[in-house]
């Protein structure tokens, strides 16, 4: 069964750091895009970030550019998410999904996990 499970949310005061995790089980994680996708409270769901099946290319929505960095180790199955600078803006909860790096849209996803909750509060 393909299964995507978020870890590492947490609370951090503003202008902190937290690094999310996103480890596949059920399939390879080599041959697929990654993408990061956040929710605050009562907004819509968000493109963040995304890497490239091999790694090689990556898009970023511009409120994280400079601020979020995203990696992959194929052999850990594991997909990061390094939030550095956090904003209370930046709260919401922080899913991953399967889908297509050329963009950072909802519908191009697919198999999404249940998601992690990050708070930036002082």
């Amino acid at each position: 069964q393909l299964q995507l499970v978020e870890s590492g949310g947490g609370l951090v005061q503003p202008g902190g750091s937290l690094r999310l995790s996103c480890e596949a089980s059920g399939f390879i994680l080599d041959y697929y895009d990654i993408g990061w996708f956040r929710q605050a409270p009562g907004k819509e769901r968000e493109g963040v970030i995304c890497i490239s099946g091999s790694g090689s290319s990556t898009n970023y929505a511009d409120s994280v550019k400079g601020r979020f960095t995203i990696s992959r180790d194929n052999a850990k199955n594991t997909v990061y998410l390094q939030m550095n600078s956090l904003k209370p803006e930046d709260t919401g909860v922080y899913y991953c999904a399967v889908g297509l790096c050329s963009d950072l849209e909802v519908p191009s996803y697919d198999y999404w996990g249940q998601g992690t909750q990050v708070i930036v509060s002082s």
